[in-house]
């Protein structure tokens, strides 16, 4: 067999036990009579250990390999306190599994420094990082604790397509492709989809998939492929949402915190599930300019605010009632007050991970709304007229998970929680 077990798997209570383990060389040694070679798989590493006279000669000589050569090793477990997991691995038989024919293009053990760009122009050979892999492995979690806690609360997963007639939220920043004889863009949100199915009577519905937006920024905090996990949940206003929205969020970093505790520590991160402090857009407002904050009524908020929020009201803040005009079409207005609108944002260390609102659901409403934002309502019929046919009241977000896995590993870029991000001067690998 290649692989018996993973190096997490072993434990120092099986000493004496035959296993055989696979994965990369990730620093070979040679002390007087002793070979180290430290062995690296997807759940961390192992050191095996040759010694002369005691170890067969044909085994220490298969043990002097180029870093990064992939490898599997048959031996026995030795119980040692002083080895980092508690135990070694005695070498019988070291197979490799495929020669190096090429260069390995930087150092993966993080003694050299590599810029981002070269890291992520291989990708493949980046990922073999220990940093790198516990980002993953934390979107991991994040991705099943965001499915578990909905499932959990009775809502049903959906799929819709990326592939949309016309923009869902206005504005030029839209991908066009070429749909046969017609013209069709990239979906910038799944926003009217999810909508549909609540009126179609899955009344509670969440997905995650790819959006894009066609911004040309070249930030630290914008890519143009992102994941976002949205909700939508009919019988509901924007109170509701928002309380399903921090619970979700309290659930996410709670799982991560307690599933990924050595992915963390590899990290450096020390992670708190945050207390959520609600404040109104006119409150935010009055804040920002009372520490000084160039801002007036009616502004959204630059980077810069979003960074003094997190300062002055701590690291999870929800701001909600925005002025209709910064909103997207489908925002239902206040009642009483037109101009202000059941929206919210949820702004996590100083940086907005998700948007929501309650929607429109009364079509001459919703007409109004789209001709105000300077839309051709034609091009939105087969939205209108399903809520012509009983839509109940209805709200919704979404969540970036790049964002928000960015912000909770303090990592500062977030195209190092991307896979393989695009971005305006990267479209490969």
């Amino acid at each position: 067999m290649i692989r018996t077990a993973y190096v997490n798997e072993i434990t120092p209570e099986m000493d004496g036990k035959e296993v055989t383990v696979a994965g990369w060389v990730h620093e070979v040694r040679e002390l007087g009579k002793v070979t180290f070679l430290l062995l690296r798989d997807m759940s961390g590493i192992v050191q095996i250990v040759a010694k002369k006279g005691v170890t067969d000669e044909s085994v220490i000589g298969a043990l002097s390999l180029p870093k990064e050569s992939v490898i599997s090793v048959r031996g026995t477990v030795k119980a040692n306190k002083e080895a980092r997991a508690g135990y070694e691995i005695v070498p019988i038989e070291v197979k490799n599994l495929n020669p190096l024919s090429a260069n390995v293009p930087f150092e993966v053990t993080g003694k050299v420094p590599v810029d981002l760009d070269v890291r992520l122009n291989y990708r493949y050979i980046d990922l073999r990082r220990i940093q790198s892999t516990a980002i993953f492995r934390i979107e991991s979690t994040i991705l099943n604790s965001f499915r578990e806690s909905l499932q959990q609360k009775g809502f049903n997963e959906i799929r819709t397509s990326s592939i949309v007639a016309e923009a869902t939220e206005g504005g030029s920043e839209l991908f066009e492709i070429k749909y046969f004889d017609e013209k069709a863009f990239l979906a910038q949100s799944p926003q009217l989809y999810k909508q549909l199915a609540v009126i179609g009577g899955l009344d509670k519905v969440f997905m995650v998939m790819p959006v894009y937006r066609a911004e040309k920024s070249n930030d630290t905090y914008h890519i143009n492929e992102i994941t976002q996990m949205d909700i939508e949940m009919g019988f509901a206003d924007h109170n509701d949402a928002m309380q399903l929205l921090e619970e979700t969020l309290k659930r996410i970093i709670g799982d991560v915190k307690r599933s990924n505790v050595r992915e963390l520590e590899e990290l450096g991160v020390k992670l708190d599930v945050p207390s959520v402090k609600r404040v109104s857009y006119e409150e935010a407002v009055e804040s920002l300019k009372a520490h000084g904050e160039s801002i007036k009524p009616g502004d959204d908020f630059s980077r810069e605010n979003e960074v003094k929020l997190g300062e002055i009201f701590g690291d999870a803040v929800m701001v909600y009632e925005y002025p209709t005009a910064v909103r997207a079409f489908y925002s239902m207005p206040k009642e009483g007050d037109s101009d202000v609108c059941n929206s919210f944002d949820m702004i996590y260390k100083g940086l907005e991970i998700s948007s929501g609102a309650q929607r429109i659901h009364m079509p001459e409403m919703l007409i109004e709304a789209i001709k105000r934002k300077g839309l051709d309502p034609k091009n939105f019929e087969f939205y209108v007229n399903a809520f012509r046919c009983g839509a109940p009241p209805h709200a919704g977000w979404s969540i970036g998970l790049e964002r928000l896995a960015m912000k909770m590993m303090n990592l500062q870029n977030i195209r190092e929680c991307t896979l393989f991000p695009r971005d305006r001067k990267r479209i490969r690998p």
